[in-house]
């Protein structure tokens, strides 16, 4: 080809793809000037010019073209029918080339004349496409074949129209940017030239051949994720011609003969999109050009697929393999962070954070396949899903019109995954096409799980990085990893961590296992749990903290802070008693999840729910746990005393005192997506559960049967980033165990901070610089002086089965030893995290409480006696843990799935364990009881009835007893 055919083949185009754009755009201010009834006919008739162009264009021009209408041709799904039928042609019946060509270049490639290759050639092609034609023929020793012959010239044609592609794509890009297919067209124009090396495909064709484990005889055997097709042997092969086995089959556009055949073509599109699966999940490497011309249907029953053409492959590393599998998967549960996490790990960016849009384009991507009747309807869901999207991201970037038809929401595209979409695009085409429905998520899950479950099935048996690696503090942490190991290879742990404090030090922090189910990526120290009802004890340390400050009394009522509160019979509940969980407001907020689950993400409205709620029991009179309203009584409380947000209060009380930042969270912020942890059920436990007899002490709608059930749907739930974003005082509190645990090192002591947390922990406790988004509403009330607070007692001979002041055992002078002594080395670290291990370094012991009988408060104890219901669970905000001899004071909060964190006053003892694998207690329960027992510490009741196997009655009340703390 000459300098002078490479311009008219360049004009020619280039023409085309101007007439073909402004033709459009005339049609759609047309239709502005068409009444509605004319305006279908008006585009039908568009359509219909436009893709006779594109037709009689690409026969003129053959070459890359040919395929670019292959592809159109598939996508029944989202193009107008006219170019569907029109374009079909393309697929196998291209011109042929002359046979002198034919025969020249093979007697050229094999070094033979065509006598001394075979026994019988015939002229007539089986098909032709854009690259080369396949004949049919017999070989000297009686075998049939196939000869699949280059074009001539065609490599100098194919690389002067990825040219010319990349122009057309780059001036669309300018004209219309929400059109930008520039990564598209630059994977293609790396990938395409490797279709003209036949070597290249025959060795393609063995790999995936050997993969699928292709056998010529059906042998029925079809166990999981094993594949039924057909691959022909490769017999020869040179750059430029290509000899291959012969299989006799139906074409796929030939619905005659697979209806005369009685062809399941249900079954067969199916299983066309499980050699796919098989490909792209298992093997990390695929055919990328699934058109219907490159398969076609054994005659013989089962009527098996023919897969055929393996000139363009793509191979993927295990990590784009893995983030392709976590990307499916994540979509398929409608986990965000997962799948923000494979987004991260393919190099897929985004310019803003907008977590539910991704998702829904990624539904979008791996969505069902609609009938090709069903096009406009598609077409109309798609944009209209488009639009919105964009408006949205209009609002959030505050852009004009102008400025939003040029922004671009997708920083980076990959191009590892752009023959992967145009798999998934062509197969949905394809399924268009023969007028059957795939579902993608049903289909293709299996193997997407096996490829993730080879990392995350690697237990400490087979993993000896599975306990993160960080120093041991103690022996009995040494003992506890034993442990994990132990209940790991039992498949019994998905990710944990433990952390303890005893004596204001940390004895152990240990990490283990993985984030989720569909995420391999380790548990650190600074990962993210959901710990569900953990945070009620989070919540309550807040309201005592406003109390500590003189900005809240215990004996108050709530609508003297709150008025609105007060309607229906609520005037006289107390503060106490809405900690005490005796307000009677325990089924306030049970029936949202069934009414209204989207309220949960609305504060105002939540605290509304409650305004309007009306009491079921006389406050103060009977104890039910509040298992969700608690978190809005206890929040709009807070906030009405204070004037402040409520996670203004938690940073301010909570987390800045405790040198905590970054690891405690209620409603997490944009930014920490990267160290949430995933939850996940051990289904085992859940049946137990939905099997327990009901419970007096429970709420009319926490029974174990609703419990059971909300726990099969709370993974699903919890794991969308909506959901963790929402504030919900009562179980959204997302931690780290060590951020917990020194949190309740700190009320063992009395509220007294402890010292700094180890520095061998890495990163550094409290270094993580991210400031929460405040997205609670701010209250009107300004900061209040709370009148009447109750004085706090002098007298010290109180006894303390009533009573308890903790004397502090760390005092200030302890704290100064070593104010001045220089801070290890940090290897590893960032400057930020040396920094702030420099200044916790220099910590002076202060105190989140000042009233020295803040034990006493949290337990309704003592003087507080008056304010707690006498011999139940709950103190104040707090469950109190027993234990047999009732030689200690222990209290905490454990949460649906397992998460615990509690503290011992009497040995200066707290323990936190934060766990993704959601059970019912026997986890924990071994832990604690582990810990407990080496450090001669009584096990409190709630946990020792998990340090043996029980079945029966025992087995029961031990299911039965923990779940609701």
């Amino acid at each position: 080809m000459g300098w002078g055919d490479i311009y008219k083949r360049r004009v020619r185009v280039f023409t085309m793809a101007v007439i073909i754009y402004l033709d459009y755009k005339s049609v759609q201010q047309r239709e502005k000037w068409t009444s509605k009834s004319r305006q279908a006919s008006l585009w039908e008739k568009a359509h219909e010019r436009n893709a006779k162009r594109v037709l009689n264009l690409i026969i003129e021009m053959e070459g890359l073209w040919v395929k670019l209408g292959q592809y159109m041709s598939t996508r029944a799904d989202v193009l107008p029918a006219a170019y569907i039928r029109l374009l079909k042609q393309l697929q196998d019946s291209l011109p042929p080339r002359p046979l002198e060509e034919v025969y020249g270049t093979i007697q050229k490639e094999l070094g033979k004349s065509m006598d001394e290759l075979f026994a019988d050639f015939v002229n007539k092609p089986l098909a032709t496409a854009s690259i080369a034609q396949v004949h049919r023929a017999t070989l000297l020793n009686g075998h049939e074949v196939v000869v699949k012959v280059q074009h001539d010239g065609i490599k100098t044609i194919i690389l002067e129209d990825l040219k010319n592609a990349k122009s057309i794509v780059d001036w669309i890009a300018w004209a219309e940017p929400q059109y930008n297919f520039n990564p598209m067209i630059d994977e293609w124009c790396k990938e395409a030239p490797k279709e003209l090396d036949f070597n290249h495909e025959a060795e393609n064709t063995r790999t995936v051949a050997k993969n699928l484990g292709c056998r010529n005889q059906y042998d029925g055997n079809m166990r999981a994720n094993r594949v039924d097709v057909l691959i022909p042997d490769v017999i020869q092969s040179t750059e430029k011609v290509l000899v291959l086995e012969y299989m006799d089959g139906i074409r796929l556009n030939d619905l005659e003969s697979l209806e005369a055949y009685g062809v399941d073509k249900q079954k067969l599109v199916e299983e066309i999109t499980r050699a796919y699966a098989h490909q792209i999940y298992i093997d990390g490497f695929f055919n990328g050009d699934p058109h219907p011309g490159n398969f076609l249907v054994s005659k013989e029953s089962p009527h098996r697929p023919i897969l055929l053409d393996f000139g363009l492959t793509k191979k993927l590393s295990s990590t784009i393999k893995q983030a392709l599998a976590k990307m499916f998967l994540a979509s398929a549960e409608g986990d965000h962070v997962a799948l923000l996490s494979a987004f991260a790990e393919m190099g897929l960016k985004l310019r803003l954070d907008i977590p539910e849009q991704a998702m829904e384009v990624t539904a979008v991507f791996f969505r069902a396949t609609t009938p090709a009747n069903e096009y406009h309807k598609t077409m109309k869901s798609l944009a209209d899903q488009r639009d919105r999207n964009m408006k949205v991201i209009q609002e959030k970037m505050n852009l004009d019109k102008k400025e939003m038809k040029r922004f671009n929401p997708v920083d980076a595209f990959p191009g590892d995954i752009v023959i992967f979409g145009r798999v998934l695009n062509l197969l949905r085409g394809l399924s268009s096409t023969m007028n059957v429905q795939i579902v993608y998520m049903d289909i293709m899950r299996p193997f997407a799980e096996s490829v993730l479950r080879g990392y995350i099935s690697k237990g400490p048996s087979v993993n000896d990085r599975w306990i993160f690696d960080s120093p041991v503090h103690s022996d009995v942490e040494s003992m506890l990893r034993q442990l994990l190991i132990e209940m790991g290879n039992n498949d019994k742990i998905l990710g944990i961590q433990v952390c303890a404090y005893k004596d204001g030090e940390v004895i152990i922090d240990t990490a283990a296992g993985v984030l989720g189910k569909y995420d391999p990526r380790p548990v650190k120290p600074d990962s993210l749990f959901p710990v569900f009802s953990v945070t009620k004890g989070i919540t309550a340390g807040m309201i005592h903290w406003l109390v500590d400050n003189g900005q809240l009394n215990l004996e108050e009522n709530v609508a003297n802070i709150w008025p609105a509160f007060g309607s229906n019979g609520k005037d006289v509940i107390k503060v106490h008693h809405v900690l005490n969980h005796t307000s009677g407001l325990h089924n306030a907020m049970g029936s949202i999840a069934q009414e209204d689950p989207l309220l949960m993400f609305d504060w105002d409205g939540c605290l509304n729910r409650i305004c309007q709620s009306v009491p079921e029991t006389e406050p103060g009179k009977e104890q039910f746990y509040h298992y969700l309203s608690f978190g809005w009584l206890c929040g709009g409380i807070i906030e009405h005393a204070s004037g402040k947000k409520f996670q203004e209060i938690l940073e301010e009380a909570i987390v800045r005192p405790l040198h905590i930042e970054g690891e405690l969270y209620v409603g997490i912020p944009p930014g920490v997506e990267s160290r949430l942890a995933a939850l996940t059920v051990d289904t085992a436990d859940l049946s137990k559960v939905s099997a327990l007899a009901n419970r007096p002490d429970l709420p009319s709608t926490f029974q174990p049967q609703q419990i059971a059930q909300l726990a099969t749907s709370l993974p699903v739930a919890f794991n969308t980033l909506n959901v963790r974003r929402a504030i919900i005082p009562a179980a959204n509190g997302h931690v780290s165990a060590r951020a917990l645990a020194r949190y309740y090192a700190a009320l063992a002591d009395g509220g007294k901070i402890p010292p700094p947390h180890s520095s061998a922990s890495k990163p550094v406790l409290g270094s993580h610089p991210h400031i929460p988004k405040l997205s609670s509403s701010p209250k009107p009330p300004k900061t209040r002086k709370c009148i009447g607070r109750r004085k706090q007692a002098t007298s010290t001979s109180v006894s303390t089965t009533n009573s308890y002041e903790k004397v502090s055992s760390y005092d200030d002078s302890e704290a100064n030893k070593g104010r001045n002594t220089n801070s290890e080395s940090s290897s590893g670290d960032d400057a930020s995290s040396s920094r702030i291990s420099n200044n916790l370094r220099s910590h002076v012991a202060g105190k989140v409480y000042k009233n020295p009988r803040i034990i006493d408060e949290f337990l309704g104890t003592g003087e507080y006696t008056n304010l707690a219901l006498p011999g139940e669970g709950f103190g104040l905000g707090f469950k109190r843990f027993t234990s047999k001899d009732g030689s200690s004071i222990a209290f905490g909060h454990s949460g649906m799935g397992g998460s615990t964190g509690f503290c011992d006053v009497t040995n200066n003892f707290s323990i936190a364990v934060t766990l993704n694998k959601m059970s019912f207690g026997g986890v924990t329960g071994k832990i604690v009881q582990l810990v407990c027992s080496e450090l001669n510490i009584p096990v409190p009741d709630d946990f020792l009835r998990f340090a043996v196997e029980q079945s029966g009655p025992d087995e029961q009340l031990s299911m039965g007893r923990p779940i609701i703390n």
